[in-house]
């Protein structure tokens, strides 16, 4: 409705406010009302700086992380009641984030499984004592791209990723070979994954026990232990995937690039004391 009133008020000096209202759809009262309001607003500049944000980060966003996102832009901390009050004020609605649905995979155990050492505990007090790991996918016309990704649960930042058209073991072992560059020090890492096939293949276990890491295993076909992980790929496919019509796979790739980068540099999480993961992770080791 506020939209309805702005489109009166930009129009009326070559129209009449009765015939706008009466074309438009609202009531001339209303239009009245909603000009004493303008006048008397005293959350104008609030509001203004609500709108701004939300815009800003393309709609994407409910109020709790605009919250956020505006103490780590501006310096403004709000409380977040008011937030979502001035935010329903201005219809201002967030891309709803579509629910994650677990399917019952077709499992293949492959050579090893182990138990699962990190039961569920994704907190972490310092970088690398505990990485969670998975797989996901997205489609583009007939084409299936995956993803492979590595998460730090001390800052929740993404340490490696690597994307292919094949969901196979090389797909994750050229994702922990970039991780591994990156971190040289990951002794008595426990490392999470689930018990796909890229995960029980005896490349993987061969692997991880070289530097010093142990490996954790889901339960069979439970998501929720992973669910971290889980989280992740939710927020990437609705804030950088889903709300655009992506036509090839080099497009899907660079915009999981950006969000990758985004998140670990520019996205606060309110876990993270309002801070990004490498923000949060530069502030521990001062």
């Amino acid at each position: 409705m506020p939209e309805k009133y702005r489109l009166v008020c930009e129009l009326r000096e070559g129209f009449s406010v009765k015939e706008l209202c009466k074309e438009i759809g609202v009531s001339r009262s209303g239009f009245y009302a909603y000009l004493k309001r303008l006048k008397t607003d005293e959350n104008k500049e609030d509001k203004q700086l609500i709108r701004d944000t939300f815009e800003y980060y393309r709609g994407v966003y409910g109020y709790r992380q605009i919250q956020l996102f505006m103490f780590q832009d501006h310096g403004v901390w709000m409380n977040h009641k008011k937030v979502l009050r001035l935010m329903q004020e201005m219809e201002l609605r967030s891309r709803v984030r579509r629910k994650y649905h677990h399917s019952t995979r077709s499992w293949n155990i492959g050579d090893r499984v182990t138990k699962n050492i990190l039961e569920r505990n994704f907190q972490a007090e310092a970088p690398n004592q505990k990485w969670v790991t998975d797989v996901t996918q997205y489609r583009i016309g007939d084409v299936w791209l995956y993803l492979s990704a590595i998460k730090d649960l001390c800052q929740n930042e993404i340490v490696a990723y690597q994307t292919s058209h094949h969901n196979d073991k090389q797909l994750v072992l050229q994702t922990f070979s970039k991780a591994f560059e990156k971190e040289k020090d990951v002794a008595g890492l426990i490392v999470h994954s689930d018990q796909g096939s890229q995960y029980t293949s005896y490349d993987y276990h061969d692997m991880l026990p070289k530097v010093g890491a142990q490996i954790s295993m889901s339960r069979r076909g439970n998501c929720y232990d992973n669910a971290s992980m889980e989280s992740f790929f939710s927020h990437l496919k609705t804030e950088a995937l889903y709300p655009y019509d992506i036509r090839s796979v080099e497009e899907a790739q660079s915009r999981i690039e950006e969000y990758i980068h985004f998140y670990n540099n520019k996205r606060p999480q309110r876990k993270l004391n309002k801070l990004a993961p490498i923000q949060y992770r530069l502030q521990l080791v001062r």
